[in-house]
């Protein structure tokens, strides 16, 4: 596999991530360096770390990730969006750090990352330097993913509830459409 195959893998592995990004910026509103860091470490880190996984569990498995992995997305995107919209309708205030904390970051980070982890085993049945490879996926999520967060802040921080619920939204039908895929139905 050529850098080229492998940048255009990164690039479009790292889209899921972008976007929930995107709506992690649109919650925050006014955003810190950290804010995008921390996106950018979670994402790129589970990017990274689900390919190698996938590696080394190989073809044994690949039949058993495959035939589930779109509904562990649908359920955590549908979960995480679900609860966004809540917050939007629930008329609270959301505390940032909340927004970016260990579990709800967890549980994005998986679950953006799980169709690395099919790729990470497809690797294992081609001629891929595995480190490398992994740390190109994981770098190029990690800038995908901060860039996402700012994009989501400059347009949240003028419409807020408005972007919580079209982020929460967006998140959900992400993992619609993994689901749908994973179906075979789109």
């Amino acid at each position: 596999m050529g850098l080229w195959e492998l940048f255009i893998l990164a690039l479009g592995l790292s889209m899921d991530a972008f976007a929930v990004s995107i709506c992690k910026g649109l919650g925050l509103g006014k955003i810190k360096a950290k804010h995008m860091c921390l996106a950018g470490a979670w994402f790129g880190g589970f990017q990274a770390l689900m390919p190698l996984l996938g590696y080394y569990l190989g073809r044994f498995f690949a039949e058993i990730i495959t035939a589930y992995d779109h509904w562990v997305a649908f359920f955590l995107l549908a979960f995480i969006g679900g609860k966004m919209i809540w917050d939007a309708l629930d008329g609270g205030e959301e505390d940032v750090d909340a927004a970016m904390d260990v579990k709800t970051m967890f549980l994005l980070a998986v679950a953006t990352s799980i169709d690395a982890l099919a790729v990470g085993v497809t690797f294992a049945f081609l001629e891929v330097d595995i480190l490398p490879a992994v740390l190109f996926i994981g770098a190029t999520t990690f800038v995908c993913s901060a860039v996402g967060v700012k994009v989501g802040s400059v347009f949240g921080a003028r419409y807020q509830k408005k972007a919580e619920l079209a982020g929460g939204g967006a998140l959900v039908l992400i993992g619609l459409k993994l689901l749908l895929e994973g179906l075979g139905l789109i």
